[in-house]
């Protein structure tokens, strides 16, 4: 507001300097009037027209990542057709070999561990509820299982410089808003090669140079969209998306602290490469185990 009114001020007193030139002096009023409606854009964009993602939201559908990866996209259900994710070679029998332990009960799905966050795109592909704070310069998007917090900044900054990153659980990510659209820019996962961001119990895997885009936007008062644009030149031949979408809970719901570490049904057994499964009295269940 501060900076609209010295403009106004600065204007009126150049108009009057130059009142006795009618075409500078119209030219100038039309100049003005571009001005303060660009500032004007700015300032809302800011503050007050922020779109209202508050409230509890839960993810529609199960935790399969991406339908298309077990069957085909469209509804088809032909034996053996899959047509997501697009991997090379390598990649593709990384992800045979993760279906087929997953098949036999072997596969160690990293969540399964507890206290190790579910990262980035994985976050947006949980069970748990969500809720999404936007404000100014960061939106947080946070699940109710901890730790689950993905911080977005919207300040304008970029990326840091590489040598001055690592990879993370989340990356860093780095966005704006075109018109009520959310599109941000995540860099810096870690890789699956490290155990750490199969994205969900399938094994779906990615490199160290993934890249992900996402546009995030409220379709209507109950649903929230999120569509990922997956780029991984280690991994893809070709840009993967992923849409997922979030409904609204009942007015009231509360988000409870909650971490999977807290009452962990599922560790797993480095030893032998399979994840366990406990009873109500820690007493194992699986059907192989001899107890």
């Amino acid at each position: 507001m501060e900076n609209r009114i010295v403009m106004m001020i600065t204007l009126r007193h150049t108009h009057n300097f130059l009142r006795s030139i009618p075409t500078a002096s119209a030219l100038l009023v039309g100049l003005g009037t571009i001005i303060l409606l660009l500032s004007e854009a700015g300032y809302a964009q800011e503050g007050d027209s922020l779109p209202d993602w508050s409230g509890v939201w839960a993810m529609n559908g199960g935790t399969v990542f991406d339908r298309a990866t077990v069957e085909g996209q469209g509804g088809s259900n032909t034996p053996g057709v899959r047509e997501h994710p697009p991997y090379n070679a390598e990649y593709e029998a990384k992800y045979v070999r993760n279906l087929q332990l997953r098949d036999d009960g072997l596969f160690p799905d990293p969540l399964s561990f507890c206290g190790i966050p579910s990262g980035f795109p994985r976050i947006m592909n949980l069970p748990d509820v969500y809720e999404f704070a936007v404000t100014p310069k960061q939106v947080w998007i946070m699940a109710e299982n901890g730790p689950g917090i993905l911080r977005i900044y919207t300040d304008g900054r970029e990326h840091p410089d590489p040598e001055m990153m690592w990879p993370t659980h989340t990356g860093d990510s780095v966005g704006h808003w075109e018109g009520d659209t959310l599109v941000f820019d995540t860099v810096s996962l870690h890789s699956s090669e490290e155990g750490r961001t199969i994205i969900d119990r399938t094994g779906l895997y990615l490199s160290d140079v993934a890249h992900i885009v996402t546009r995030m936007r409220k379709l209507d008062e109950a649903t929230i969209e999120a569509q990922m644009t997956i780029e991984d030149n280690k991994a893809l031949r070709a840009l993967w998306v992923v849409t997922k979408t979030y409904r609204k809970l009942e007015e009231g719901t509360r988000v409870y602290d909650y971490a999977c570490a807290g009452n962990n049904r599922n560790p797993v057994d480095v030893e032998n490469n399979r994840t366990l499964i406990l009873g109500p009295d820690g007493e194992i269940l699986n059907s192989d185990i001899d107890r």
